[in-house]
């Protein structure tokens, strides 16, 4: 277990970093062992009332193509993932009102009859509704902090409340979800310090889930000028949280192979054990676009499925076919 000063001094020196890379496959392959859990993603709306100011999908971006999938649409997507052999579907949204608890619970109980975990991702709710959406089924839930800088998370978050986020993820732990969270890295006016206490706070807060990934600015957004995130470092802190929460699951992001061609596979071999292959309909992918020059946008479920399969097994690696419960619980 590194202190925050050790993290510190790692996340700046790059001579460490293959030291750093190799002790968290170690670590990975001790703990979790060498399965790669994939988990089909939904993306099912991109109406957001949020103006996160790195967000593509942000409230303010006029020209956003809008969209929702309904529930039969969702169901049939969810249908064909489970006969492709995943076993974990992640529903990703904006903050979009329109999906209320009971359209919500309807939606997770008819996802459930299909035999997956699933994840949500939808965004700051009630503990009520957490509540619901759990005895309805879901198993897990992301909610990525992006910052635990205080000040940089309000200058990021017009009109939104850290401790309102904090708020979620505390209940969500405590009404006995999976609970994933995660970290930009890059954003204007964040320190390695900052990084280092976002490390410590997956920790603190027992995360069971982890995705980290580097900013990437969006032309229609306020940091549309900002330089984008650096690979490495984004790699770096993936790797630290690997090695201090060496039990966790972590997706090797697709911001990660966004910005390097063979990102994915690089993450794997840093530390990462997930992969989140995006199984919405080709007619709505590209509207959900949170950031610039997603992969994958123009490849259909299948190709994804069989492409990311080949990748998996080319460093060594194996497809778990169980539901990819975090070893961390309990």
């Amino acid at each position: 277990m590194f202190t925050k000063n050790e993290i510190i001094e790692i996340l700046k020196d790059d001579s460490k970093s293959e030291w750093l890379f190799s002790l968290a496959d170690k670590t990975r392959e001790e703990n979790v062992g060498d399965e790669v859990h994939l988990r089909g993603l939904v993306e099912f709306s991109n109406i957001c009332k949020c103006n996160c100011k790195y967000c593509g999908l942000r409230k303010d971006n006029e020209n956003a193509d809008r969209y929702r999938i309904l529930k039969d649409e969702i169901i049939e997507t969810v249908k064909h993932a489970s006969e492709m052999g995943y076993k974990t579907i992640v529903l990703q949204s904006g903050e979009d009102a329109y999906y209320s608890e009971d359209k919500m619970i309807d939606i997770i109980k008819a996802i459930k009859e299909y035999d997956v975990a699933l994840t949500l991702s939808i965004g700051e709710r009630s503990y009520e509704e957490y509540k619901a959406f759990k005895n309805a089924g879901a198993d897990r839930y992301l909610i990525r902090i992006e910052t635990t800088d205080r000040n940089l998370y309000g200058q990021m978050h017009p009109n939104m409340d850290f401790d309102n986020r904090l708020r979620c993820l505390k209940d969500l732990k405590d009404l006995g979800y999976e609970v994933g969270t995660g970290c930009l890295v890059g954003l204007p006016n964040q320190t390695v310090e900052s990084l280092a206490d976002d490390i410590m706070f997956f920790k603190e807060i027992e995360a069971d889930m982890v995705g980290i990934g580097p900013f990437i600015p969006h032309l229609q957004t306020p940091l549309k000028d900002a330089q984008k995130g650096n690979f490495t470092l984004a790699l770096k802190v993936m790797a630290l949280t690997r090695i201090i929460l060496p039990d966790i699951n972590i997706p090797a992001t697709t911001a990660m192979e966004t910005i390097n061609p063979n990102g994915r596979i690089i993450a794997l071999q840093s530390g990462a054990n997930v992969v989140m292959p995006n199984i919405t309909s080709l007619k709505y992918r590209a509207k959900y676009e949170i950031y610039p020059d997603k992969i994958c946008i123009n490849d259909n479920p299948d190709k994804c499925r069989s492409c990311i399969g080949a990748k998996i097994k080319s460093i060594g690696r194996t497809v778990a076919t169980n539901y990819g419960f975090s070893h961390n619980q309990g």
